[in-house]
């Protein structure tokens, strides 16, 4: 049997950054074969049955889509996939011969085009809608039909071209860019100049470091820099910190920071929102999902709290524990990390000051954190020493000015500030 790569988040691919097995080797039905990055996350893909394995059709490095074959298995006997296992991917035809024609319309996720020489299973269509595709130079397998039994009508051809049409434009937009972005990459031999070591780049370093590029130079950051006075919030830690533990939580500033955030993001809504860059339209969502950066050897991922707003403070400190752990662990999936809506970069227990954070695309800003340390402060009363948090607001400046930015992080500074004791006690 063959193991095929199932739907990763929400794309229909991705680069295969990790090869767990090698052919000849057992496997366990839901034992990891491969890990796939699939954009925001690394997904795991895991064996399908317990068995031999008989060949790798993939490497590091290489571009993979969903239906492809990556294992090939030779099954013992009787052995099935595990619950909640994802099953290989059906015939494209199969799988959409139960869509209304309606969701059709708008959708771009059109499979991609078989290799050259490789052409999938030909979905049935009338002989008239077979001559105008040939007419047209189009594979009736690259054609999502939406006709009873995945019939291919003269509709679905007008909506593949438009689809087509779509791509051209949007890579027409990339095309046209103004020559002085263009840079000529680095080629140079540096031992020339004194002793050095090298290291390749991991598959998964090459795909982090085209989105960090991607992200920086497509959005226009703006960023607005304030201290945090953190004496309410480790005042209230000390006091709950043991009820918290008997319940099974670390008590860390990152819950108070996720529910102060959450806060303002409802007093400045902009901020918990993305642009369709095709459409020209702002979504504002509703749902309150935030994404926390962690740091792991294999590189950096942002898995998500999902409704925030809704969870009590406890509830959101044990998910963070539980993420830690997947995290450290790499067991994080694709819908761990995708669906953010707002992310959080905290440096805070590395140590260091105000950073400059870069937006995770499609989001519209990023807060990042630095290192909590006892300062002076003019009161009242005098000169006290006081705990200040730096942070930092990147946000992107064609939806977002200045006077906005400032005013959010104005209210940010206050909830985390005079954080409510009640949102504290369990």
């Amino acid at each position: 049997m063959d193991v095929k790569l199932p739907k990763i988040a929400d794309g229909t691919e991705g680069v295969v950054v990790s090869i767990m097995v090698k052919p000849g080797d057992t496997v366990q039905s839901g034992q990891t074969l491969l890990e796939v990055d699939a954009g925001k996350a690394v997904a795991p893909v895991a064996s399908t049955a317990a068995g031999k394995v008989t060949a790798v059709h993939v490497k590091e490095g290489d571009k993979v889509t969903v239906g492809m074959n990556l294992v090939s298995l030779e099954a013992e006997a009787g052995s099935a996939a595990p619950a909640g296992s994802p099953a290989p991917s059906a015939p494209k035809a199969a799988a959409t011969s139960r869509r209304p024609a309606a969701v059709l319309e708008d959708d771009d996720d059109e499979a991609p085009a078989p290799d050259a020489g490789e052409e999938g299973p030909i979905p049935a269509a009338s002989p008239y809608v077979r001559k105008i595709a040939r007419d047209l130079g189009i594979a009736l397998s690259r054609v999502r039909g939406s006709a009873p039994g995945g019939r291919v009508t003269v509709e679905d051809l007008g909506r593949y071209i438009a689809r087509l049409e779509r791509r051209v434009a949007r890579a027409g937009q990339f095309a046209e860019e103004p020559k002085g972005l263009v840079f000529e990459p680095v080629n140079v031999d540096f031992a020339q100049f004194g002793p050095v070591t090298s290291e390749a780049l991991t598959p998964l370093r090459k795909v982090i470091a085209a989105r960090m590029v991607e992200n920086k130079v497509s959005l226009p950051h703006v960023y607005q820099f304030d201290d945090v006075d953190m004496s309410r919030i480790e005042s209230l830690r000390a006091a709950h910190k043991a009820s918290y533990e008997k319940a099974g939580a670390k008590l860390s500033p990152t819950p108070f920071i996720i529910k102060g955030l959450v806060a303002a993001l409802k007093k400045h809504p902009r901020f918990n929102s993305s642009l369709n860059e095709v459409t020209q339209t702002l979504f504002l969502k509703q749902y309150f999902h935030i994404g926390i950066a962690v740091d792991t050897d294999a590189g950096l991922v942002v898995p998500v709290i999902r409704d925030a707003d809704r969870k009590s403070l406890l509830e959101i400190a044990v998910e963070l524990s539980g993420i830690a752990e997947k995290a450290r662990d790499r067991k994080l999936t694709a819908a761990d990390m995708s669906g953010g809506s707002f992310t959080i970069s905290n440096q805070g227990a590395i140590g260091g000051g105000h950073f400059t954070p870069i937006i995770n695309k499609p989001e519209v800003a990023i807060l990042g954190l630095g290192k909590t340390s006892r300062k002076p402060v003019v009161t009242d009363k005098g000169i006290e020493p006081r705990p200040l948090m730096p942070i930092t607001v990147s946000y992107d400046h064609r939806l977002i000015d200045g006077g906005a930015a400032a005013r959010f992080t104005v209210d940010l500074v206050k909830a985390l500030a005079e954080f409510p004791e009640a949102d504290v006690q369990l």
